[in-house]
């Protein structure tokens, strides 16, 4: 008894206040509870935070396609064509999808308008022939390249920079030289 007596002479003065010792005991424990609720909910939030960034890149990593991948989308546009299969080539774009050969003199919007464009429900006479030479991915930025000739009415060696978006052609650029030359008589002097 004496101890408790003892103890609490020393929180109570003898006017009946109380002593400032007790004061910043108390101040300090409710501080030290309140640094550590506040911590507690930076480290949740930022927890938090750090999860959705992780699972944002996941997604991003999701839609993006690998250099292989890409060479089997273009591939699969050339076999449509060289099928005759209008829906197989287009399928390859997004629904808003934009072909153009620049400036202007091929321009293309839509999958829709592709699918037209590359013959329909028809069979293009006469049939279209495509070759891909060289084809070239960059995975961070979904912009990959290709080297081709191209044969229907005309033939043409070009080259098209795409990029891509869901897995699918979103934009589709080529530049493309008119010639009679087969592949091996138009680059004689710079192939590989």
């Amino acid at each position: 008894m004496t101890t408790s007596r003892s103890h609490k002479s020393d929180c109570i003065m003898p006017n009946g206040s109380v002593s400032r010792s007790l004061i910043r005991t108390v101040l300090k424990n409710k501080m030290e509870d309140l640094m550590a609720r506040v911590f507690l909910s930076l480290l949740a939030i930022t927890s938090l935070v750090l999860l959705t960034c992780k699972d944002m890149n996941s997604v991003k990593a999701v839609n993006k396609i690998t250099a292989a991948q890409f060479n089997t989308l273009m591939r699969t546009v050339a076999a449509g064509w060289n099928e005759g299969n209008a829906k197989k080539a287009a399928d390859c774009y997004t629904e808003d999808a934009l072909y153009t050969e620049p400036p202007d003199k091929q321009v293309y919007a839509g999958r829709e308008a592709l699918y037209e464009f590359f013959g329909g429900g028809k069979r293009p006479e006469p049939p279209m022939k495509m070759t891909w030479r060289h084809l070239a991915f960059d995975e961070e930025s979904q912009i990959g390249f290709g080297e081709y000739t191209f044969q229907m009415n005309n033939r043409y060696h070009g080259i098209v920079i795409v990029k891509i978006k869901g897995g699918k052609i979103s934009n589709w650029r080529e530049y493309q030289y008119k010639s009679d030359l087969d592949w091996k008589e138009f680059v004689k002097k710079n192939d590989f």
